[in-house]
């Protein structure tokens, strides 16, 4: 192999690489030599046909392999010559009028990872916020549980239902013309009036309803339901009434926590505690890490490769354009967005740098990911699958080495934080919940993501199979948040510095030549911190109610 540099400013680079035919056509009779005890064909013994008719038989599929393994080698071979790291994954494209017997040029572009000044981090000074649980809350959400597991009584005979009974009914929904609708039509479904569980004015009608009647309700569906044909559209519920029940007094002691599944109201308590605790160790390791974050970057400024920062920003406005697609007005939503795009490209390329950052400190001071922690971390990512695909998924992860890293990078850059905690001197400052939640709130640019410290709550639509779906207020999206305050940037970015140095994509080729098999492999460098890690030491913090900065 032959290379040589075309391209040499700032950090883009590209080479050109010459394999000759005899490179390759030496490849392929090493390959007809390996398979040739396995071959078989009429009129010869296992292991006897010629090489000639091997080669024959086989030579375009022998042919494209050898050239993607020869191209593959020789990209890792410029790249360890080089002393690259490629930020992202390098463009591979073969030569126009390539042909099988001659010479393959192959031209290799590629963003190459800066080279990370050392970074300081001696003198590093963070505040931990302490705050202790609050009892009133542990109550409170006592409580909330005992709401939510009301009885309820067969009421009187001829009661008429009122807000907070709940009723019993059988209904089928009418679009406007008349004809029923899909998922409009059940039986004995259960309704709380006044729970706001469903469509607006739903319940409201059911007020006075009482055992056997029939009615008709009049309402009209929400302009952001999700079913299409039925947004913002008039519709009828006829229903009967089968049954009006009252709810019973709930009695906050020991067996209403035995029939929690649980030995004590004590124990019920302290399980709270303990979750709330959980809590407030998450949000106080955020607006510590935030503190962190926010000190690294103002102490270090380099060159950071304009493909990760140009693939981190379109990662912040899809995510931002999403939840602008579930606002009550999309369009002003979007258009929001577009007016602070630089912005968010400000916030893309930080999140770059401090990724690239946390690597370099990780890989100063031998933090890594142990083979155990791996293996633990591959056995809970598969727990998301059906058992039927869970070891397709190991197999997936052992095979494909960036697919691997992604994984890995939340908890490499969880234990690089770590390792930054131990080294700093930390003061500690008693605070409430509300005070810390306040202080991460109220931070200009934060774009929620995955691990930025708040709970996400997901609002997947998996398709209800039973008629309350179309009643559902749950299932309504729910309306995006002011976005300008919606982005992370506390953390590094999200999967580009991870996958640095991505699986490249098989040569592109001139049109006359077919595409060469498998892909080339640029050597992936240590993990790089990437999806934003979950901070929580167990629970997640609650989000709080202001769009997050």
């Amino acid at each position: 192999m032959q290379s040589v540099e075309i391209e040499n400013e700032g950090l883009k680079r590209a080479y050109k690489l010459t394999f000759t035919a005899a490179e390759i056509d030496s490849r392929i009779a090493n390959e007809v030599r390996r398979i040739a005890p396995q071959v078989r064909m009429p009129g010869f013994r296992p292991g006897k046909v010629p090489a000639n008719l091997i080669r024959k038989m086989h030579g375009e599929a022998l042919h494209q392999d050898a050239l993607s393994t020869t191209i593959q080698e020789g990209v890792q071979k410029l790249l360890g010559e080089q002393k690259v790291r490629p930020a992202m994954q390098p463009q591979v494209e073969l030569g126009e009028g390539y042909r099988p017997g001659a010479d393959a040029e192959v031209t290799v572009r590629l963003e190459a990872l800066p080279d990370v000044p050392a970074p300081q981090i001696d003198g590093l000074k963070l505040e931990r916020l302490v705050a202790e649980v609050d009892e009133s809350a542990v109550d409170a959400q006592v409580e909330q549980f005992a709401r939510g597991n009301k009885r309820f009584e067969d009421a009187p005979e001829g009661k008429a239902a009122e807000s907070g009974d709940q009723v019993v009914i059988d209904f089928v929904g009418k679009t406007s013309d008349g004809v029923a609708f899909e998922g409009g039509t059940g039986t004995d479904m259960a309704v709380e009036i006044g729970s706001g569980t469903l469509i607006p004015g739903f319940e409201d009608q059911l007020v006075g309803a009482t055992v056997g009647e029939e009615r008709t309700l009049n309402v009209t569906f929400p302009a952001d339901y999700p079913a299409e044909n039925l947004k913002g559209q008039p519709a009828t519920f006829d229903i009967t009434v089968k049954a009006v029940k009252v709810a019973g007094e709930t009695k906050i002691d020991d067996d209403f926590a035995k029939n929690l599944g649980l030995e004590s109201l004590d124990q019920l308590k302290g399980l709270l505690r303990d979750q709330q605790s959980q809590e407030l160790n998450g949000l106080t390791r955020t607006h510590m890490k935030r503190r962190l974050l926010d000190q690294l970057a103002a102490a270090h400024d380099f060159a950071v490769p304009p493909s990760m920062v140009e693939a981190e920003y379109r990662n912040i406005m899809a995510q931002l354009e999403h939840e602008a697609g579930q606002d009550a007005d999309p369009a002003a939503a979007k258009a929001e967005i577009e007016k602070d795009s630089a912005e968010y490209r400000k916030i893309a390329e930080r999140r770059v740098r401090l990724g690239l950052l946390l690597s370099e400190i990780g890989q100063a001071n031998g933090v890594e990911v142990t083979q155990q922690e791996m293996n633990r971390l591959i056995a809970q990512a598969a727990q998301q699958y059906q058992p039927k695909d869970r070891e397709r998924f190991v197999q997936y992860i052992q095979q494909e080495p960036m697919a691997a890293a992604q994984l890995r990078a939340p908890l490499y850059e969880d234990k690089v934080v770590d390792f930054l905690f131990s080294k700093a001197e930390i003061s500690e400052r008693q605070a409430t919940r509300a005070e810390i939640e306040a202080d991460l709130e109220a931070e200009e640019g934060h774009v929620h993501g995955p691990g930025c410290g708040h709970d996400h709550g997901h609002d997947h639509d998996h398709g209800s199979e039973t008629a309350a779906v179309a009643l559902d207020a749950a299932s309504k999206p729910k309306k995006a948040k002011a976005k300008k305050a919606a982005v992370t940037e506390e953390a590094p970015a999200a999967e580009a510095a991870a996958t640095a140095a991505e699986v490249a994509p098989a040569p592109k080729k001139a049109k006359a030549a077919k595409p060469a098999k498998g892909a080339v492999e640029a050597e992936a460098a240590e993990p790089i911190p990437a999806e934003p890690v979950k901070d929580g030491a167990g629970a997640k913090p609650k989000k709080a109610k202001k769009a997050s900065a």
